[in-house]
């Protein structure tokens, strides 16, 4: 069957789309330049460990280096998380500088990104990715807010509240049109990146939240792909066999099974499903226009619970930044950034309709809402 007719019997949304139920995507995966090049290296997780790299330099030629000879890439986040609360204060004040460059770092990303047309009147920025997921991440994130609020941004940064694993997989709900969720009780979602491919079966709990603030990730299965170097068919056929695997787990725990399947993406992210730019870290060429994922995924599971199999792919940034919209129905126009192997960026502008896929308004004030003043000035003519 030729790629165009698989592509149509998706039948739900176009992929990468500007519309989604909940919100309008303003703008996803810019690539910003200055002189040194593309903007969001200067706030990814590399970043970190070379700004780690250059405080440990002038300690390491004295002798006095806390760390000792591991490597600036190989400390883990849990370990530098522990150094932060632990009695060597040489180790604490490294990491401390090495926070605060960051910050800075992150503020100056985020004030170019504030100031383009497309994320003009911006009033909160949720943070995701790995890096979030670490004290350090939090800190340099708090950090990075108030240096922007010191400049008179009126802009709120926010770690994302759900694990950054997580939420790749959670903001899927919201690649889905609300009657799904009236007849199922779970769906199929897939977060690839760089490194890993995720699937899980994400449980939506609609009737105890149907804004889909307490949808939780009921099991997941993770493929470090970064280990070997598989060709791009038999990634594709690695994630059909997951998917199978996911499938009759579902079935075996008595989960009505919504027929869908929602993708997060890296790149930029067509309406038939095929991948302009930004997959070069995927396992072989994912940007040839003879290879199509939802295509290739619909060939391999046609069918879930005996209907046919609808896909809907759009590019990551977007879809962990998606799992913020039932928290996100207090202000207007919001963004997420992801600090991961590269910086993931979207811009939302919420639809205010009452009722459906994480509009119901009501339930918008759950508690997880980090409590701040809305802010709606707009800031595009705000100094650097």
């Amino acid at each position: 069957m030729a790629t165009d007719e698989l592509v149509k019997t998706t039948g739900i949304a176009q992929h990468g789309a500007s519309r989604l139920p909940s919100v309008d995507v303003d703008s996803f995966n810019i690539e910003i330049k200055d002189d040194d090049g593309f903007l969001g290296d200067r706030a990814s997780k590399g970043a970190f460990r070379d700004i780690l790299e250059e405080w440990r330099k002038p300690l390491r030629k004295s002798g006095e280096d806390p760390f000792g000879d591991e490597p600036s890439d190989k400390i883990s986040k849990k370990a530098l998380d522990a150094v932060l609360i632990g009695d060597d204060t040489e180790a604490t004040a490294v990491v401390h500088s090495a926070i605060e460059d960051f910050a800075q770092e992150l503020a100056y990303v985020t004030r170019r990104f504030l100031k383009t047309k497309a994320w003009a009147k911006t009033e909160c920025i949720v943070v995701g990715g790995g890096f979030r997921a670490s004290r350090l991440g939090e800190i340099a994130i708090a950090r990075a807010e108030i240096i922007l609020k010191s400049e008179g941004f009126k802009v709120d940064l926010v770690p994302i509240r759900f694990d950054p694993d997580d939420a790749g997989l959670i903001g899927a709900l919201h690649l889905a049109p609300s009657w799904i969720f009236e007849a199922y009780d779970s769906i199929l979602a897939v977060d690839i990146g760089g490194t890993n491919i995720r699937c899980g079966i994400v449980e939506t709990r609609w009737k105890k939240a149907p804004d889909l603030s307490k949808a939780v990730v009921f099991k997941s299965d993770l493929w470090r792909h970064a280990d070997g170097e598989p060709s791009r068919e038999a990634a594709v056929k690695r994630l059909v066999k997951m998917l199978e695997g996911l499938i009759e787990d579902a079935e075996a725990e008595g989960f009505k099974l919504a027929p869908f399947i929602g993708i997060a993406c890296p790149g930029v992210i067509n309406a038939d499903g095929s991948i302009e730019k930004g997959a070069q870290n995927l396992p072989g060429n994912w940007e040839s226009s003879k290879f199509n994922l939802p295509a290739s995924l619909i060939a391999g599971i046609p069918e879930i619970g005996g209907h046919d199999t609808a896909i809907v792919m759009h590019n990551d940034g977007v879809v962990q930044g998606l799992s913020e919209v039932p928290f996100m129905q207090d202000v207007e126009r919001w963004g997420v950034l992801t600090i991961g192997t590269g910086l993931g960026n979207a811009r939302f502008t919420n639809r205010r309709k009452e009722g459906g896929n994480g509009k119901d308004r009501s339930s918008a004030d759950n508690g997880k809402k980090k409590a701040k003043e809305n802010n709606k000035e707009d800031r595009q003519n705000d100094k650097e």
